[in-house]
Parts: structure tokens; sequence; C-alpha cells
């Protein structure tokens, strides 16, 4: 049963997740109810700890249909636990796509077409079937809808809400769904435009907003109390409770106090901090949340209403001034411009033109298709984009069917994805836990030793009590969460005051392990835009020298110049020139005048909008003297030189180009216009017009890194009127073109990048580069920026999905000819050292590019591929938000540590998903960015690395020292209890405050080292070397330790304490000390073992913490750090003196007895031994031990720990690796070799 009942919800997606159904029962919850009473509440703090324990203790499993409760788990590699209440909503309807006014009172009648047949419902079940009370959720409105409908049976609706999302049953799949919007539906392009672009009544309005909710991005900002509540829960925060209690009822109440100070303001820091983030969160989304919206009805009435009434299948009209958008809708009339930038990154406008409607014979293929707001994007207005104005035609409004509300929108998902991160693993943490699980396995051993130990000597039971959870206490050191938190603390300041700001502080460390960094390109790498550095005319079929600008005279009537002036897709808005940034500088190069069409004049030619192009008057030749033949008219329009954009074939990614029809006022034939990449634009144009140089003048300038667009025209035949042009297909006009030559654009670097990009590769750290903008000009910027070495191959794999029966398939080729096309079969992959041994890296010689359609075709159709592909990519070209998001995942699923650098929103969720994510705007991103620099270029990127680094490296330093410390007390607390004795509450005051705190909260003050290195600082503490350093420090303190205890036994002076012992012959102190005689007797602290032992202890304390105090090639060398430098050198002087010179009232409270001088004498020596052999072995350790261990903890055979080694290891031995480019990859299975896929060779 329980295999049969196990449903996977969002099955496929990223958000996959196992669902198991549960029922509350009675007697369980009584017998946890007893639990919770007889622990003190400790049981059902582990329930809220473990929400799986907290489901199967209280419920008992049964069908998914029937659950009160769900258990959900995720499928990804973290396998977390959540659960989820099951409420019960009451519904005049089964399915919010039906419509009541058809509906019958006969439940068993169809209430619609079987097409939208889709029962979100339970079956006709009776009411209390299920132990629920009926009642509707959202209060009042669905009662307000049931008495409107009276005649209509009320459905029971069953749904659960998680992360801002509901999941509702549907009776026909037998499983929880979500309902995302008109999208659930597949409708075709269509049926959108004669069903439902009609609007709806209120009623259906109504009805559909109780199963899609109310239209908000709704960011709650929770209360103090509840974020409070959920910190102080903490395992850590929990333990430090109960040894504060522990302590206060040992009277240690200093301790306690400084403790309960720290976790103060931890929490307070803590609470602050995550508080800000909502707050931030919220204000960003409520911006223009709510607006107020007009929309159709179905009576053809226009009513305004609040943008949060909104439910997808309204129609909504978009005023002409332009609005924010409160969700996604289609196009259904109308054209918009729209700024995306909150999406793309792209401050570009963008045209969004209507729907293609089949019945108007508008529209072709995708007409018929099933609407994708993915496939149909340049029709679709997503939610929080900016509409900037429309255009309409007279009598017509512009108006957009909504499709996605609330959190099911784009911007909804960017919010979610930041509200609800993946937890990004990392070793160090895991690593903690197993180390504290074994410190508390250390504890335990001395929690049964001390107990026997007491009851074997009569020790009274609430003493045993204490004394033996106080090992516990001292074993696990409640201090430990704030000393390692110092160390990320001061490495934030340090941060801030180079201007990059931290809103998720534990991402610090994680900083200090990346080894690959993902960049955006614009804004990031290079400036935004593009900058016009030359034109390369061609005339006669032979180019003429470059030349800086076109803006001449003797230019001004070329083709060249009409084609830079009309084959463009630039638009006016509010009298600002605005569209692609290529355009504009190619536009702006020629000088030219650009005006629209006005809507009176739109009016007069349907959906044609001609816009016209024309010179300044000064750069026109004076034109001849007019001679009587010549018509006055036809003169003055010679005169005025104006060119009509009559068609646009927009530019399109897949065929590289775009092309306009224009023709010049005056004349009766048109011309064709085209631009685009310079092999394409060359291989539509007759072979004698292209110059026999062109190869090479073309290799010439994109080796320099510039990005080069072609230009071609032609004269088109005067049978073309204006009327056919319309209707032509784009391939009948772009064909037997005349080559006009080259535009040379410039991307220009940011001055950093270049060097940034260097000190990181270097560093033996990867770079990529991940930007929405074209595949070529990323290859470029990669080049010029040193991201792609100038000999090395780039590989273009261009994927498409499965076609007409056809499988997936991948086609290889060359980005640009290398000079040698045989080395490709030479690669060498190089390795990362998986003994981390600095070796020579062999070089690299190709490198993977893809486009998003790409991208998305692979890691659908060939997952085992795209590990092989990530491993080498270096740029990703058209990336969509969501699929930067994605590369990131699979890069971190080959076992890379990733940082993401970009300055757009679009990339929130990847800023978020990666390791460390630096935004460099403090708009949308800085929101979801764990980083935000202030410097606006990528120099803030090694910066943080560093930083990361050296609060890695001190992280583990201090985690080293705590756990040290935490051994030597317990080493001398379990010394002494054998003879019934402890260290006094001021020697643990003295050792827990003045030696414990002052040097963990010094010694992480050590600032990062001055570059980046190339070897990587460990990632966990569970390391060969990192072990056999605490390893070998805990056994030379016990040998000390155990040594001084059985030595000061053996002296000819020593035996028992009492207050009447004189071996210093001070016979003036002993009245006093036998006054204090029964008070020191109860437990047995004065003696010449604890003195001993405190001696060498703290000393001990000090040793260790300059030993693991490391500097180089991380952190600065401790000598540099003057308040560490300080905090124990004083620490030096006050033991030594007090260790030679008795002082009665630092003795006396410190509860210290007197010793001979030669036995002072000695343990000098043995301090000084032992700091001598903890050093030699630390510093054997640190120069021979890394290369030791390491090479006999990963012998030759072993596989490399880190995935993307040991794929690079197979792939450097595969024959077939990297595709050669007359190959195509099919995904075929073959069950044979298990392989997804199989490599055919192209004839």
């Amino acid at each position: 049963m329980e295999k049969e009942d196990l449903k996977i919800v969002n099955k496929g997606e990223e958000e996959e997740m196992e669902l198991q159904g549960y029922r509350l029962c009675r007697w369980r919850l009584a017998l946890v109810g007893l639990g919770v009473l007889c622990t003190g509440g400790f049981l059902l703090l582990v329930l809220y700890w473990m929400p799986e324990w907290c489901v199967k203790s209280t419920c008992t499993r049964t069908t998914a249909r029937d659950a009160e409760v769900v258990l959900l788990r995720s499928t990804d590699e973290f396998r977390r636990w959540f659960l989820a209440r099951v409420r019960v909503m009451l519904a005049p309807g089964r399915n919010p796509f039906h419509s009541l006014e058809t509906q019958t009172t006969s439940p068993s009648s169809p209430s619609s077409p079987s097409s939208l047949s889709c029962p979100f419902s339970s079956s006709a079940s009776p009411p209390q079937a299920n132990g629920h009370t009926d009642h509707p959720s959202d209060g009042s409105p669905a009662q307000e809808l049931i008495i409107k409908f009276a005649d209509y049976q009320p459905t029971q609706i069953r749904y659960f809400t998680f992360h801002s999302t509901k999941y509702y049953w549907n009776d026909e799949k037998q499983n929880f769904e979500v309902l995302t919007g008109l999208e659930d539906l597949q409708v075709s392009c269509s049926t959108l435009h004669s069903e439902h672009s009609t609007g709806l009544t209120r009623n259906q309005q109504e009805y559909r907003r109780l199963f899609f909710g109310v239209n908000e991005i709704a960011v709650k900002v929770p209360s103090v109390f509840k974020l409070l509540i959920k910190e102080v829960l903490n395992p850590f925060y929990i333990f430090q409770l109960f040894s504060v209690i522990l302590w206060s009822a040992d009277e240690y109440y200093y301790y306690a106090a400084a403790i309960v100070l720290m976790s103060v303001i931890s929490i307070a820091t803590s609470l602050y901090t995550i508080k800000k983030q909502y707050v931030m969160l919220r204000d960003m989304v409520a911006a223009h949340s709510i607006v107020r919206v007009s929309v159709c009805r179905a009576n053809n009435d226009i009513e305004e209403i609040l943008s949060t009434d909104l439910v997808p299948g309204d129609v909504m009209v978009i005023p002409s001034n332009g609005t924010i958008m409160p969700c996604d809708a289609v196009l259904v009339s109308g054209t918009c411009i729209v700024n995306e930038s909150m999406l793309t990154g792209e401050s570009v406008p963008v045209t969004k033109t209507n729907l293609p409607n089949p019945g108007t014979g508008d529209g072709g293929e995708e007409a018929g298709s099933a609407y994708n707001t993915e496939e149909h994007k340049r029709h679709t207005l997503f939610c929080g984009t900016n509409v900037i104005q429309t255009r309409f035609y007279t009598g017509e409004l512009v108006k957009a069917v909504v499709v996605r509300t609330g959190f099911s929108t784009a911007k909804g998902q960017l919010v979610r994805s930041i509200l609800y991160p993946k937890p990004t693993d990392f070793k160090l943490y895991r690593d903690a836990y197993l180390f504290l699980l074994c410190l508390v396995a250390v504890a335990g051993i001395g929690f049964v030793y001390s107990i026997v130990l007491s009851i074997m000597n009569e020790v009274p039971a609430k003493t045993i009590i204490i004394e033996s959870l106080d090992i516990v206490t001292i074993t696990v050191p409640p201090a430990l969460p704030a000393a390692m938190t110092a160390g990320i603390v001061y490495a934030q300041r340090r941060l801030k005051r180079i201007g990059i700001f931290c809103i998720s502080p534990q991402r610090i460390n994680i900083c200090g392990q990346i080894n690959l960094v993902c960049f955006d390109k614009t804004g990031t790498l290079t400036e935004d835009g593009l900058d016009l550095w030359g034109v390369q005319r061609v005339e006669n079929g032979s180019f003429h020298l470059s030349e800086e600008n076109a803006y001449k005279e003797n230019l001004v009537k070329s083709q060249f110049v009409a084609c830079m002036a009309t084959c463009h897709s630039l638009t006016k808005i509010e009298g600002q020139l605005s569209g692609d940034p290529l355009d504009l500088k190619m536009f702006e190069a020629t000088g030219w005048i650009l005006e629209e069409a006005t809507e009176e004049e739109t009016s007069l030619h349907n959906r044609i909008m001609p816009t016209v192009v024309r010179p300044p008057k000064q750069l026109l030749p004076p034109e001849p003297a007019v001679t009587p033949e010549q018509d006055m008219e036809l003169y003055e329009l010679s005169a005025a030189y104006e060119i009509g954009i009559v068609r646009q074939f927009p530019f399109s990614s897949a065929l590289q180009r775009m092309s306009v029809v224009a023709r010049l006022l005056g004349e009766k034939r048109m011309d064709a216009y085209m631009k685009g990449a310079p092999e394409v634009v060359a291989s539509l144009c007759r072979r004698e017009t292209v110059p026999e140089n062109f190869a090479a003048v073309l290799e010439g300038y994109t080796k320099q890194g510039f990005r080069v667009i072609a230009l071609a025209h032609r004269r088109l035949e005067s049978k073309l009127t204006w009327h056919k042009v319309q209707n032509i297909n784009r391939d009948h006009i772009e064909a037997n073109m005349e080559f006009l030559g080259l535009i040379i654009m410039q991307n220009k670097l940011k001055p950093e990048t270049p060097g940034v990009l260097q000190d990181l590769h270097q560093a033996s750290i990867r770079t990529v580069m991940v930007t929405g903008d074209n595949m070529l000009t990323a290859i470029s910027v990669a080049r010029d920026c040193g991201m792609i070495p100038p000999q090395d191959t780039v590989i273009i794999a261009d994927a498409l999905p499965p076609h007409d029966g056809q499988a997936a398939k991948i086609t290889w080729r060359y980005a640009d000819k290398p000079r040698n096309a045989s080395r490709i079969q030479e690669v060498n992959i190089s390795l990362e050292d998986v003994c981390h041994i600095d070796e020579p890296k062999s070089q690299e010689l190709y490198h993977f590019a893809m486009n998003g359609k790409s991208f998305a075709v692979i890691d659908e159709h060939f997952p085992d591929m795209l590990q092989k592909l990530v491993l080498r990519g270096t740029v990703f070209a058209r990336m969509a938000p969501d699929q930067k998001t994605q590369l990131i995942e699979a890069l971190q699923g080959v076992d890379y540590f990733v940082g993401m650098c970009g300055d757009g929103a679009n990339d929130c969720g990847a800023l978020k998903r990666a390791h460390g994510g630096i935004s460099l705007s403090e708009l949308e991103a800085s929101v979801a960015s764990p980083f935000t620099s202030r410097t606006p270029n990528i120099s803030c990127v090694p910066n943080l690395i560093r930083e990361g680094r050296a609060a890695l490296i001190t992280s583990f330093c201090v985690f080293k020292f705590m756990a040290l410390y935490s051994i030597i007390q317990y080493i001398s607390v379990t010394l002494l209890y054998s003879i019934l004795s402890n260290l006094g509450d001021f020697q643990f005051l003295f050792i827990d405050i003045a030696i414990i705190l002052l040097i963990v909260f010094t010694m992480s003050l050590n600032p990062a080292w001055k570059e980046l290195v190339s070897r990587r600082p460990p990632s966990g503490l569970i390391s060969g070397p990192l072990l056999f350093s605490v390893l070998t420090q805990i056994l030379i303190c016990l040998g000390f330790q155990i040594w001084t205890f059985l030595w000061v036994k053996q002296q000819p002076w020593y035996k028992v304490w009492t207050p009447l012992a004189d071996v210093c012959n001070l016979t003036s102190h002993i009245e006093m000390d036998f006054e204090n005689e029964t008070e020191e007797d109860e437990h047995n602290i004065q003696n010449y073992e604890n003195t001993s032992l405190f001696y060498v202890s703290s000393f001990q304390y000090l040793i260790i913490a300059i030993v693991f105090s490391k500097g180089k090639p991380f952190r600065q060398p401790s000598y540099k750090n003057w308040p560490f430098v300080l905090s124990a050198g004083s620490l030096y002087v006050f033991l030594l003196f007090i260790l030679f010179f008795r002082v009665d009232v630092i003795t006396g409270f410190m509860e210290i007895v007197c010793i001979p001088f030669e036995w002072r004498l000695r343990l000098f020596l043995i301090i000084l031994v032992n700091a001598a052999v903890s050093v030699l072995v630390e510093g054997a350790n640190d120069l021979y031990g890394h290369k030791y261990l390491s090479c006999q903890c990963c012998p030759r055979k072993m596989r490399p720990k880190a995935r993307y080694m040991h794929l690079a290891q197979e792939l450097s031995v595969d024959p077939d690796w990297p595709p050669k480019p007359t190959t195509t990859t099919e995904a075929k299975p073959r069950p044979e070799n298990g392989s997804a896929y199989q490599i055919i060779i192209n004839s």
C-alpha cells in the first residue's frame, strides 16, 4: 500500500516532491502529549526539528485522497521533509474554468465540454466522511457565491498550501495538482481569440478567484515574535539554555551570564538582518503590485477594478500611456512597447505584437498550436514589466487576456525562488556536526566515567548529576556558535569597507571554496551597449579602406547609408528613439531623422505603420536648377529625399539576420535592405559582389573582438506592389542581394575586466559567461576579455527538440574556423590534481558555446551530455532567467563551487542559487543576492573570494581551537575527578572568559592575504591534514597533562594538601586558609594536582592558539594582527607572573595553593617542552602532512572526489570527445550500453 499511495507532485519540474497521505490519530496524539509532559517539552522540540517524526508519531497512513495531513519530501539531493495540512473548501462548482451559468442542479450532468473536464474536487462523498468540518477556507466569498447559486450542489474541494502555492486534489488524475492559469486548458491561439477575448462576467470572475486566489504576490513579513521563536528553537541555542540552567544550579553565574549576553547579541543581530531582508523584498514587490485596471465584461462593458481582483481569463485594457503589468497576459489586439529589464536585465524596449489569429488568416503555423508563454513570449506581457506605450488602431482598444496571476506569474516565480531558496550544501557545516557528534561521544564516555567514579566514592546524588552533566557542557562548548560567527562578522565588516554588502553572512565561508565564476555580460563585463568603431564599404566587389563613420555628404545618398538608416526596429517613445542598442548606434551614426506615422495616419492603413527616415538638410548636396521638363511637384518630392519603411522582417536569432522593404519617396520600385551575421549575409548575396578577401577581413576584425555586421541591398522588381509586399515571404526578398560592406561595432569592456579575469585564471578559478545577449557578441566579448584565449576553438552546440517523429539532436559547428583543424584531435583537458599538488596545467584547446534554446533541449533530452558540456562550456547566450538558475545547478551538480556576478533582476534566481552571488545593482537583484557591490565592476569578485578564503581558514582555526579547548579542559577535569577534585569556579571563569573568549575573538581578526593563489583551502574538517593536526595536538596535550599529574605526586614534598600544609613555609597564611576550610573541603578544589594542571592547561590554550592561527597563503600572518598579539602577550605575562610570584589576592581568588619554587621551574620546563613539541609537529604537518596524507588517502586508482574531475579524467581518454563539427548527436535510447544518445557522422 505504501508504494502504491506514494504520489509524485510537480513531476519532472524543479519542485518535484513525493507525497504521502496521513490521517490524525487520537491515541497517538495523546501518547505524544504524555511524552511531551514527561520530557518537559523536549519531545515537542524534537518533533519541531523533524517533520517526518512529527507526522508519523501523531498520524496513521491513509490514501492521498482522504488525507488530513500530507508529508512531502523533495526528490533533489537534499531530500528535505515538509508537512502541510489539507483543507476543505466549499465551492459551487468543480472546475474554475466551468461556466456556472451552464451548470445544472444535477451533479452527474456534464457541466462543460469534455475538453475542459478537470474535476478538482472530491467526488460526491458525504460532507463528514473524511472527518473534516465543512468550512470554506477563504471565508465569506465562497458562501456568498453558494447563496447566489443556491440551486447548485456545493462541492468539496480539497487542497493544501505549500511555499505560497495551492495544490488541489484532482479526482481524475488521483493526485494533487497546481492550477497555474489559462495554460492548464492548453488553449490554441485561435481559441484564445474566439472564446476568451470577450471577457468574464462578474460571477465567473468571483468563482475563479476562489481557486486562483487574490492576484497579489504577497510577501508576509513575519512578526518579531515569530522570528524570535524560530531562531531560539535552533538546537545550539537549546543546548546553551540547558548549559546556562546547569551552571546556575552549580552557582557558576558569571560564565552563564556571559553566554546569555553573547546569545542575546547573536539572536538580535540575526533577527534584525532577517527582518530587514523581508521588508526589502516586500517593498520591492509591493511597489507596483496593486493598481487600478480596466477589464472587459462579457456584455462589452468596460469596468474598472483593482488588479488584485484579476483572474485568468479576464480581458484587461492596456492604457495608452502605459502601466506596470500586475499579471501575465497575452495581447489579443494592438501592439505594446515594453521594458522587460525586470526579467531580462536588458533595459531595451521590446515590441510586443498581438497573438496571431488564424480566423483572420493572420498567423501561420503558430496560430493553430497551443498557447505557451515561453513559445509565444513576443505576444505576452509579463508581470512586473513596464508597458511604456501602446499602439492601436482608431476605435480599437489594446486588449490582453490574463493568463496567470499571483505567484504563478513570471515575477511570482522569481519572488518564490527568493523566499524559498534551495539550501546551499557546504561540507564545512556538515563536518562541523560530525565533529560535534564525536565530541558528544567523548562527553558520553566522561559522563559514564564520572557517574561510576562518584557512585564508587559515595558522592551525593545531586553532585553526581551536576558534575556528570557538567562534563557534557565542557566537551561540547556552548560558546562555539559565537566563536564561529566572530570570524564571519569580521569578514563582513572588512567587505563593507571595500563596498561589498552582505545579507547572508554564512555564505562568506562558502565563497572561500569558489572555483568557477559565472558572469553576466552586459553591464557586468562590458559597458552598457555597443559603440560604432567604423565602417568598411564594398564597391565593385572590393573593399574600401575602413572609415570612422558614415556621416558624410558624399555618402548620404548611397545604398550603404540607406541600409543603415532603414534596416532596424527602432521606435519613438515620448519623442525619444528607442530600441536595440546596436540599431540605435547604427542609426545615430548616420545622423538621419526618424519620423513615425500618427494615430490618424495609421488607421488609414489598417495594420501597416509606415515609418519615414530622412537625412538632415545640411548633409544633402545642393540640387541642380529645375528644368522645364521636370514637373515642379515631382521636383519637390525628389528634393525631399525621404525613405519610407514599407515592411519589416524582424531580427531572428535562428536566421541571424533582419531585413526591411523600403521605398524612396517618388520612386516606383522598392528596395530591400538586409543586415545580419557576415557569413549569413554573404551567403545570400551574388558571388561577384562579395570581395575575395571577405573571409580574411572578417577574421581580422573578429579576432580583435569586434562585433561585425554585414549589410546588403537589392532593387526589387516593379511588379512587387505595396500590397504584395505585405504578404510576401521573406525568403523571396532575402536572395540575390548585393553585398554593401561591413559595420564594425565595439562592445567596450570595462577597463577592470581583463585584469580581474586574468587574476582568477591564475588562481585556477574557471570563468563562464552567461548572458541574455546574442551568441556571437558573447563569444566575441569572451575572446576580447581573455575568457577564451585567441588560439582556442569554440564549438557551438545547436540542439533541436524532437520534431515530426524525429529524435532530438545536437549539431556541432565551429564559431570560427581555427587555423589548424587537426589540433582538435589533440585535446588535453586540464585536471585540477586530485591530490591538490600544484602541477603545470595542460593547455585548454576548446570551449563549448550554446544558446538558451539549445540548453533547454540538452537539459531535457541529453542530461548526461549536459554534464560533459558544462565541463568546458564557456559561453551561454540568450539565457532566460530560469535557465541561468538551471545552469548554476548543473555546474553544482558536477561539484563545482559556483560564484555568480550579475547586475540585473533577471539574474536574481541565479544569484540566490549560486554558492556566492554578487550583484552589481542596488535594485531588485540586491534583494535576492547574498552580496551587493557598490563598485559597478567585477573587481569585487576576487576581493570576495579572498575574504571568503580568509574567513574559511579562520573558521577552521577557531573550530580546531575550540575543539582543543574542550578536550584540554575535559582532560583536566577527568584527571581531577579521579581524586574527587575539580577546577574552581574562578579557574573556569579565567579560562573561559579571560583566555578563550579573548583569544577566539582576536585570533579571527587576521585580514585576507593580498592576492589569490591557485591553491584552495580545504572544504571540510574531515580531511587528512586537519584531522592529523587536531589528533596530534590532543595527544601532545594529553601526554603533558598526564605527565604533570603523575610527576607532582612523585615530588619529595608531596602529600595530600590541607589548609595546614606548609610546603612554601608560609605559616602566616595558615590562619586565613583555616577559616575557609569548610568551604574548600566541600568541592576539594585546593590541592597540588589542581594547581599544577591549572598552570599547564592555561599555557596549553595559548600554545594551541598560536599554533593554529595560520597566516599565508590565505590570511595575513598573525604578527600583523596586533589585538591578538597584545592579548596573547598579556596573558603569557600574567600567567608567568602568577606562576613565579605569589600574590595573595590572586591566589586566594583563583583557589591556587602554594607550591615550592623548584616545582614552579619544573612546570615552566614542561610548558616550554610542550610548546616546542606542538610547534614542531604542526610545522611538520603543514610542510609534509598535506602532500603525504593526501597521496596516502587518494592513490591514483581511486576516483577523484569532485565529479567534474572524474568526468574530465574520463573525457581525456575518450576518442569521440569533443564531438567533431561533422557530427550530429541524436537522442536515441541504446539499452546495450545504457547511453542516452548516439553520434552520427553526417555525409
